[in-house]
């Protein structure tokens, strides 16, 4: 099973974050490596931004649910970015059954973004019963009304006769 999320960030926007708060922003939300890294590069500094909300969404939250720092972007040798996760977003993701997680990060003169694709072994979400939790489960013919929608809107049909789906 696979999980997605993806962040587009303007690169001005953290220009502008860290011209009017300084080191203060760098250090809520990028650990010493990053910022070590990145040297000050806005664009490097945006990219990274982007993928800690990339990774935000991939597990279902928002970054106010885990850390900046909690989500950390680390490049090997060859430069390639990797992602590593610490305390509250590592054990949301351990929860979650992720065992893998990969970021690709772009920027060109004004946006930077992040893809960042995560894989493992979820649980079901499907109950006993076999209907998906948080969900209804699907009409057994698509686009056939049930007699409650009928009752309720009446039998809506387009121009040409048809029912819409």
């Amino acid at each position: 099973m696979l999980i997605v999320g993806v962040d587009l960030v303007e690169i001005k926007r953290i220009e502008d974050a860290i011209a009017r708060h300084g080191d203060r922003f760098a250090e809520r939300v990028f650990t010493q490596a990053e910022r070590d890294h990145c040297a000050g590069r806005a664009e490097a500094l945006a990219a990274r931004w982007a993928a800690k909300e990339a990774v935000a969404k991939a597990l279902g939250t928002g970054v106010g649910h885990v850390g900046w720092r909690e989500i950390e972007v680390w490049c090997d040798d060859r430069g390639k970015p990797h992602l590593r996760l610490h305390g509250a977003a590592q054990q949301l993701a351990e929860t979650l059954g992720i065992t893998e997680l990969a970021v690709s990060l772009a920027h060109e003169s004004e946006h930077a973004i992040a893809f960042v694709v995560g894989a493992g072994d979820f649980p079901s979400r499907r109950s006993p019963a076999g209907r998906v939790r948080g969900g209804r489960s699907p009409p057994s013919k698509l686009g056939t009304p049930t007699r409650k929608t009928i009752a309720k809107h009446g039998d809506v049909r387009r121009a040409d006769g048809r029912r819409p789906l």
